[in-house]
């Protein structure tokens, strides 16, 4: 792939010069230098606390550099507050959605237009320069639509319509990419190009190497806080970009001795599973995963595999057939039956499921040990016992955190995630149900997680691992199941499969060669 956008001939719409930005204790921007050119999608990676959030909270207004300048279309831009920067054509779309879930996707786009809620605002005429809007860009919106009633996909692509019926000019897109399906960053990436190509300047904030070669025109790396590196996609790789991201050669996936597993310690039997509109959403599933293996599961998000997790975990209602852990049969039972048989279970969603985000990391890290020893007894908290055992799992698994008493909330997204793991894996438990592990971590998060989960491995515990990243499913697996369409169309060893082949079965083609469920 070739950049899009002359390098050496167009005057960037963005400059940042000299940039530092400094905090107690911490140099967040060292001497940045950043440009973005009309029509271009500029890649902006790095690890989480590399710096990219805090030059970009100083774009919008949201922070004042210690030194540097802003120029916008080559004159100095003063930015006081988010809304000089919004006033000035700047438009962020976060990582979180700022969405209000019961109100209309007009209502959303129109909030802020007045100084009260919708005083004054044309509801009408917003919803009209809505579907002008969405059919420009193909976005495909209802506005009349109730944000709770949109899927992930459908809501990002609400939050690109906020700042384009501002009239943004320079967008700021921040890991627009890490909660979505493969189907819908297709969607999202070809709806970010249409954009660029109407002149507009895009800043794509990411740590997906390889999302970020096939699509950017630039890519600039951070590492604490200072730029490491400017590349074209055509003259980079995976590797190179590792190493200016982390600052050393990066393995994701570890080496580990062949599988040699035990018992059965998950036994999921004929299991059927209804979804929230009560369609078929697990049908008939049957498999087991052995002690000391890693059995991976790939397919298509929204095939049943969210379903699947949340039945072992004991959080969905099971239809027919039947769920054992460690011998112990806990269909339809509680969580916590399922948890005291031997299940620790890392939820698809962290924030929603995983987490809770005004709790402070020693409270969730206690969420499922806050009731007998040694972390209580008589209804009293052993503050120093649960701290003592907090730091230890924090600094453990390398949990970024000012302090134990930070919320979680405050946390980048790899720390919770590891949060998460350091809770769950602390449980000595049989069995390790895991959904989407790395889905929007930076890459070194990756790697740890992918460490601890080989060393669980060894110790004998038993890991189901359902991930969208096929790279993922492929390194970390000793058996590999296929769902589409609820149904588990494969169960294959892992010397058998090929991402070429995963491909075809995860798109519902038939494959009856070396086909074994169980």
């Amino acid at each position: 792939m070739t950049s899009r956008v002359a390098t050496d001939e167009t005057t960037p719409m963005l400059q940042m010069r000299g940039i530092d930005k400094r905090f107690p204790g911490v140099i967040a921007n060292d001497n940045v230098d950043f440009d973005v050119r009309a029509g271009e999608v500029h890649a902006l990676l790095g690890e989480n606390g590399a710096g990219k959030s805090t030059l970009m909270k100083i774009l919008f207004g949201m922070y004042q550099p210690d030194r540097g300048e802003v120029l916008l279309h080559g004159k100095p831009l003063r930015l006081r507050s988010p809304h000089d920067a919004i006033e000035a054509g700047v438009g962020m779309i976060h990582q979180h959605f700022m969405l209000v879930p019961t109100l209309t996707v007009t209502e959303n786009v129109a909030l802020g237009l007045g100084r009260n809620p919708f005083a004054g605002v044309d509801l009408p005429g917003v919803a009209r320069r809505i579907t002008e809007l969405s059919k420009t860009y193909h976005l495909g919106i209802d506005p009349e639509a109730k944000c709770w009633q949109l899927a992930v996909g459908e809501r990002q692509r609400v939050e690109i319509l906020k700042v384009l019926y501002r009239e943004a000019r320079l967008l700021v897109l921040d890991e627009p990419t890490a909660v979505l399906t493969p189907g819908e960053v297709d969607d999202l990436l070809r709806t970010l190009r249409r954009i660029a190509d109407d002149g507009c300047g895009l800043i794509f904030i990411s740590h997906k190497l390889r999302e970020s070669i096939d699509f950017a025109d630039r890519i600039t790396v951070m590492r604490d806080g200072a730029v490491t590196g400017e590349v074209l996609p055509a003259e980079t790789s995976f590797d190179q970009l590792a190493q200016l991201m982390v600052g050393r050669p990066v393995k994701l996936i570890p080496d580990k001795e062949p599988s040699v597993p035990g018992p059965a310690v998950l036994t999921v039997s004929d299991l059927t599973v209804a979804g929230d509109r009560r369609h078929v959403a697990v049908d008939a599933v049957t498999f087991e995963v052995r002690a000391g293996e890693v059995v991976g599961i790939a397919g298509v998000s929204g095939n049943g595999q969210r379903e699947l997790a949340d039945a072992i975990a004991g959080l969905r209602p099971v239809v027919s057939g039947a769920v054992r852990i460690n011998g112990v049969e806990t269909t339809n039972k509680s969580p916590r039956d399922s948890r005291a048989a031997g299940l620790a279970y890392v939820p698809e969603e962290r924030m929603r499921e995983g987490a809770i985000g005004d709790f402070s990391v020693w409270e969730n890290l206690i969420l499922l040990n806050h009731v007998g020893s040694p972390n209580a007894s008589r209804g009293f908290l052993h503050m120093r016992a649960i701290r003592e055992q907090a730091q230890k799992l924090v600094s453990s698994y390398v949990v970024r955190t000012p302090s134990l008493d930070t919320p979680v909330r405050s946390l980048s997204g790899g720390n919770i995630q590891k949060m998460i793991m350091a809770r769950e894996m602390s449980a000595a438990a049989a069995v390790l149900v895991v959904s989407q592990p790395t889905r929007g971590v930076d890459i070194g998060a990756a790697e740890y997680i992918h460490a601890r989960l080989v060393d669980a491995r060894a110790a004998g515990v038993g890991i189901l691992l359902i991930s969208g990243e096929l790279e993922e499913v492929l390194g970390m697996s000793d058996r590999i199941g296929v769902m589409f369409e609820g149904r588990l169309v494969a169960m294959l060893e892992r010397k058998d499969c090929t991402a070429e082949r995963l491909g075809l079965l995860m798109a519902g083609e038939s494959d009856d060669t070396d086909r074994r469920a169980g």
